[in-house]
């Protein structure tokens, strides 16, 4: 970052740390005994998919990888969605699959294609939530969807804190954008 960038107030983007993803196994066991969450088993990355042979032959390739356990989905934003189911008792093993999507998306160069990825977790009573990594932050943050494109706010909160220390967070609340509909969810 130049001189011109500070003057301008631009600031340098954070480098993405896939290996973050890794640490979700054990703020699992955190979350759980701060809220009652545990993992269901679900977890997606979106991207916005590329045109052209490179492309359409890594998914290809990501989609043989990972066989039956792994959904391809659209959004009505125009991102493609991945969805990998695993037992909820094998979260390391989900973590190590949607880490292995990204690092495949971003070795061949569409890391800029890459949005978020977000493993699942659900209460006894219905709730849901979602802990969501972005991409171009290198961050995470919690989302819990209520029915009618609500947010459990409250939820949300109390799993910040649970997982502060654990995992990388978002500070800025108004980057903790809600991701209705994603498959896994």
């Amino acid at each position: 970052m130049g001189w011109l960038d500070v003057l301008l107030g631009r600031s340098k983007p954070v480098k993405p740390n896939l290996d973050a993803l890794f640490a979700l196994p054990s703020a699992a066991v955190t979350l759980q005994a701060a809220t009652g969450l545990t993992p269901t088993g679900l977890g997606s990355v979106a991207f916005r998919a590329a045109e052209g042979g490179a492309f359409a032959s890594l998914e290809r390739d990501v989609q043989a990888l990972l066989g039956d356990r792994v959904e391809k989905s659209s959004d009505g934003y125009g991102y493609t969605w991945l969805l990998v189911r695993r037992p909820p008792e094998a979260l390391s093993d989900l973590v190590t699959e949607l880490h292995a999507v990204n690092s495949s998306l971003e070795g061949a160069g569409f890391g800029p294609s890459l949005l978020c990825s977000l493993v699942s977790f659900a209460r006894r009573d219905g709730g849901r939530l979602a802990v969501v990594y972005l991409y171009k932050r290198g961050t995470f943050y919690p989302f819990a969807p209520l029915p009618g494109e609500k947010r459990d706010n409250a939820l949300e909160l109390q799993a910040r804190g649970a997982l502060e220390g654990e995992l990388p967070l978002e500070k800025d609340l108004g980057r903790w954008f809600p991701v209705w509909g994603a498959p896994g969810l």
